[in-house]
């Protein structure tokens, strides 16, 4: 397998192993290989369902549902940002976000055991927990405010966090849950889809497994469908690896090479997109007809506290409800720069209302807005200006 060329962890002092690296130099470079004359920097997609394997099958590439090249250099990428500088890391990319969180739950619980859900979590959760109890597995929930998981751990073998919470953008405090967890023997696995590594790094606050979909702002184009799992166990790592090689959940090569290319922007993405929340949301916090607004980086959240001490950035996502379905179906429509659409963590702005799924415990004017790269005054009067035209037509 091709080696990647090492990035420093930001840790070391001058002239003590590698130099300092920030996200933006990280992003740019993870995963990349060892620079060869006249060969690309990333290399193209490898479309191969089998590889040349003559003699014993031991080493490198051999079946395409195993092992791909692209999807290495994309593994060891998100490797280094979720956890730069361990060697101890490990990461599978997925054909999908929810093909990475099966993943994790059905290679780890069998019958019999205890896993812990969040009650507020993504709405496809419900489903998961029907098919765990399906398979005789035992699934408590609790809400993600307030750390409200702890007081069902006792006797679980898999506590699973969403932090922030999608889509009311509740945090938990990621160590402590953890550290209560190992110490009642359960295994801790962090959703970490809408953070993203640069906004928080999972395995550092003392989980054993950091999942997310790559499809949302990871990638942040919203062309590809894509999960991953990062881990530092190596026995828990080869578990995962087992799964995903019997179901054959793998992303394909074309996938994972947009995704690799689109990490390079990662962190140019992130702080637009994150200032751009920040800005929607402190210019809805003026409005009366807005209420339950929530953003983890408005001082006055109820989350702010414990996400400003784990959390480095805060997300693109912001929340609020309008006062019934018809405003809120009349405020969408009047949009111009967000598209009204599902899925969030793209350069392009988009909100819905999500209680038209009917998965999300969520009023019927509940909005959630995921803010683009647009320029922010740009994104935020079209959002005053929507809310105001929105108003006019009595409900």
């Amino acid at each position: 397998m091709t080696e990647s060329a090492p990035i420093g962890d930001g840790s070391s002092p001058a002239g003590e192993g590698p130099a300092p690296v920030g996200d933006g130099t990280r992003a740019v470079r993870a995963g990349l290989p060892e620079p060869v004359k006249h060969e690309p920097t990333l290399p193209g997609p490898v479309f191969a369902a089998h590889f040349h394997l003559p003699g014993d099958p031991t080493g490198g590439y051999a079946y395409a549902r195993d092992e791909n090249p692209t999807w290495t250099h994309l593994e060891r990428a998100i490797g280094e940002l979720e956890a730069p500088g361990a060697d101890d890391v490990e990461t599978l990319t997925f054909a999908s976000g929810m093909a990475a969180i099966s993943a994790v739950l059905f290679s780890q619980l069998r019958a019999g055991d205890v896993v812990v859900l969040p009650d507020d979590g993504y709405q496809v959760l419900p489903l998961v927990k029907e098919q765990l109890i399906a398979y005789g597995i035992e699934v408590r929930t609790a809400p993600t405010g307030g750390d409200a998981q702890l007081d069902v751990l006792d006797g679980a073998k898999l506590l699973w966090i969403e932090t922030p919470s999608n889509p009311g953008l509740d945090v938990c405090d990621v160590r402590r849950l953890a550290e209560a967890a190992h110490a009642r023997g359960a295994l801790v696995a962090v959703d970490n889809t809408l953070a993203t590594p640069l906004g928080q790094r999972p395995l550092e606050l003392g989980a054993d497994f950091s999942v997310a979909s790559g499809t949302k702002m990871l990638t942040g184009h919203g062309d590809l469908l894509l999960g991953y799992v990062t881990c530092r166990n190596a026995e828990l790592t080869a578990s995962v690896r087992r799964w995903r090689k019997i179901v054959g959940a793998i992303p394909g090569p074309m996938e994972a090479w947009l995704a690799h290319r689109s990490l390079a922007t990662l962190q140019l993405r992130a702080d637009r997109q994150n200032a751009n929340a920040l800005a929607l949301a402190e210019a809805l916090r003026t409005r009366t007809d807005v209420t339950g607004l929530r953003y983890p980086g408005l001082p006055d959240d109820p989350s702010h506290k414990i996400a400003s001490q784990q959390m480095r950035r805060f997300g693109c996502v912001v929340s609020f409800t309008l006062p019934t379905r018809a405003r809120a179906e009349r405020f969408l429509a009047a949009l111009r720069l967000v598209d009204d659409a599902t899925s969030f963590g793209g350069v392009r702005s988009t909100a819905e209302r999500r209680r038209r799924w009917g998965g999300d415990a969520v009023p019927e004017g509940f909005i959630r807005l995921s803010a683009g790269a647009e320029d922010p005054t740009d994104l935020v009067a079209d959002v005053l200006r929507a809310l105001d035209e929105s108003a006019v037509t009595a409900d």
